[in-house]
């Protein structure tokens, strides 16, 4: 058996809190289907072990999870047998569906916004039932007639398999090919052992990511802090609570309002924090 170890300021601390915070939009990526070309196409035996290792590898080195994601998408293709397109997304309850990464346009369906509408796609029936189970394996998306997503798009297979889930939401990986039937059990067995791997390195690189805004989001609130205990003349103590009572005041995030007045402080032809 294999085991892979695996100036001044220009505004108010009032004018500040009112500035609208416009929310991060999810990072999409679309990577070359051409990486990778070291790994051999559709693995079997031995070189499925030597694949495998070889795929952990590239996932454990990737520095985000936006870059873990890039990484398996293309992996993906190259591993499972017949697959020719892969994207990794999210289904949340309600049925909305958007890309995270995928490996072409053929597949970035999911991320682009239905016309008149506000982004995202119904995904197609088989995938409601990734709520209660690891893998989902469509066989042929014109069974029922098409006029399903997949169908619509050619893509008559293909394999869903569950990376993350919670209440709200599911990561899943899927794999997609244009003939009817394409994964059998030896590529859902395949599937399996690869996503176990993506589950891995995706949480080991939110870890770091999250580790990584700890730290910057330290540095941030001790900037603004000190820009409070200079406009208003208190101590420490006194500025980190004056932040603190404007975050729940105002409803917004502590490291949102001190990036707003590190922000403010470092422009030009501004009044400088006066306000607690």
């Amino acid at each position: 058996m294999l085991f892979v170890l695996c100036s001044q300021s220009g505004m108010c601390c009032g004018a500040l809190l009112r500035t609208a915070v416009r929310p991060r939009l999810p990072k999409r990526f679309v990577v070359a289907a051409s990486e990778f070309t070291d790994l051999p196409r559709f693995p079997t035996g031995f070189e499925l072990a030597e694949a495998l290792t070889a795929a952990a590898r590239e996932l454990h080195g990737t520095a985000t999870p936006e870059d873990t994601m890039h990484t398996a998408v293309t992996l993906a293709v190259r591993l499972l047998p017949d697959a020719e397109h892969a994207d990794i997304s999210e289904i949340q309850r309600g049925g909305r569906l958007r890309s995270l990464a995928w490996t072409d346009e053929t597949v970035r369906f999911a991320a682009e916004p239905r016309q008149g509408g506000h982004g995202g796609h119904t995904p197609h029936p088989d995938w409601e039932r990734l709520w209660t189970t690891p893998v989902v394996r469509t066989d042929d998306s014109e069974a029922d007639g098409g006029g399903n997503v997949l169908s619509g798009l050619g893509l008559r297979s293909a394999l869903s398999l569950r990376l993350r889930a919670d209440r709200r939401r599911l990561t899943v990986l899927t794999a997609y090919a244009r003939k009817p039937q394409a994964f059998d059990e030896d590529a859902t067995r395949i599937g399996r052992l690869f996503t176990a791997h993506v589950s891995l390195a995706l949480d080991s690189a939110t870890v770091r990511e999250q580790l990584t805004e700890a730290m910057r989001t330290r540095d941030l609130i001790g900037q603004a802090t000190g820009i409070l205990m200079e406009r208003l003349d208190i101590d420490a103590a006194g500025a980190f609570e004056s932040l603190v009572k404007a975050s729940q005041r105002e409803n917004v995030k502590l490291r949102d309002l001190a990036r707003r007045i590190v922000d403010a402080n470092s422009g030009t032809g501004g009044r400088g924090v006066t306000e607690r």
